[in-house]
């Protein structure tokens, strides 16, 4: 897959997060849901895949502090806290979070922006 196909094939995703909605695919033969944009199904293999929009809610099943950046472009993040959310649709997500959140916390999806892209962070759900 060339970057340009990867782009072509995220911008749902992408766009979405624009528009602050977190969306995913959901494979209409087996309904298995998917957050990284793929062309076939993860579990059964089919291309009948369309996409969803999250409510956005989700359980955090992993969660880890970045205190020394990757890259530049998260830099001035640094520290900043990472988690694995798995989202109340089904499918597991890697995003940023609030600090002093915990594995097993309800979360919900708010969105910055960052080096000219939006990218998404769990807070504390309320309610």
């Amino acid at each position: 897959m060339t970057a340009t196909s990867s782009s072509a094939l995220a911008a749902p995703f992408v766009d979405g997060l624009a528009r602050h909605e977190l969306r995913f695919q959901r494979c209409t033969a087996c309904g298995t849901a998917q957050t990284l944009a793929r062309y076939a199904c993860a579990h059964c293999g089919s291309d009948a895949l369309a996409w969803e929009t999250a409510r956005g809610t989700a359980t955090l099943h992993a969660v880890t502090v970045v205190s020394r950046a990757p890259s530049d472009a998260f830099r001035a993040l640094a520290p900043y806290t990472l988690v694995i959310a798995q989202l109340d649709e089904g499918p597991r997500l890697m995003a940023h979070a609030d600090p002093g959140v915990r594995i097993g916390d309800r979360v919900a999806a708010g969105f910055f922006a960052h080096d000219g892209h939006t990218l998404v962070r769990f807070s504390p759900a309320t309610g």
